[in-house]
């Protein structure tokens, strides 16, 4: 009876899993492994990633002539951000009058852009876009432009503004608001003429402090802003 019922476990047919996890053995899993992971990878798997890289690679400067295109002219007031080391290297870097809390506190709409975006202990949150609304003003002779005048502050892009006004987009950072022009590289022979006619400049005033420079700039809808030139007295230095 027994030997009859060993025959007849033998005799059944096992199914297509069992009997292929039977006859598949350790060594001929390693060597399935191993194929799958020699063989290439899809053309798409490669060509995908790369496409991804040069798209952020090339958004940069594709944002820059968008807004060379489209932007309006603009005349902003700075002044160096170290009086002491006007150029550090081949590098210029500005301080604007509107990057400053202190002045842009005193603008329509500061205190509902602060309710809007309020970080710790009622102070602006990090990252918080600021956009202020520029107006111009009539310059009158050569030489520098004047600057733009700011006449208020919002949290959000303004959807109508007058002919005669722009909204700038900033960035509030570690206390200041950000405009990404406030650094230029300034070409090598420029630098010595450049440096003669800042400290020229502040030679000219009474207290013989820096005077304000001015900046062109190109603000295209959204509110972003490209350099194009910088006036230090009547002298204009293209970027």
């Amino acid at each position: 009876m027994a030997n009859e019922t060993s025959e007849s476990n033998k005799n059944k047919t096992l199914s297509p899993e069992a009997e292929f996890s039977k006859k598949l053995t350790f060594r001929d899993y390693l060597a399935a492994t191993e194929q799958k992971h020699n063989q290439p990878l899809p053309f798409w798997r490669l060509i995908v990633p790369l496409m991804l890289q040069t798209g952020l690679i090339l958004s940069v400067p594709t944002q820059a002539m968008y807004t060379n295109l489209t932007g309006r002219q603009v005349i902003l007031q700075t002044l160096p951000s170290d009086p002491d080391n006007v150029l550090q290297g081949y590098t210029l870097n500005l301080d604007y009058n509107i990057s400053r809390l202190s002045n842009l506190r005193r603008l329509p709409g500061w205190e509902e852009l602060v309710s809007r975006n309020e970080g710790r202990r009622g102070r602006l949150a990090e990252g918080t876009n600021v956009y202020v609304i520029l107006q111009e003003q009539q310059s009158f002779g050569r030489g520098a432009p004047r600057a733009w005048r700011p006449v208020r502050v919002s949290s959000n892009l303004p959807m109508s503004l007058r002919d005669n006004q722009v909204a700038l987009r900033g960035v509030y950072q570690n206390g200041t608001v950000n405009y990404g022009v406030e650094s230029y590289n300034v070409p090598n022979e420029q630098r010595q003429q450049l440096n003669n006619d800042i400290f020229r400049a502040a030679r000219q005033t009474r207290n013989g402090q820096l005077r304000p420079l001015s900046v062109q700039v190109k603000v295209d809808p959204q509110g972003n802003a490209v350099p194009v030139s910088l006036w230090v007295r009547d002298r204009n230095y293209r970027f």
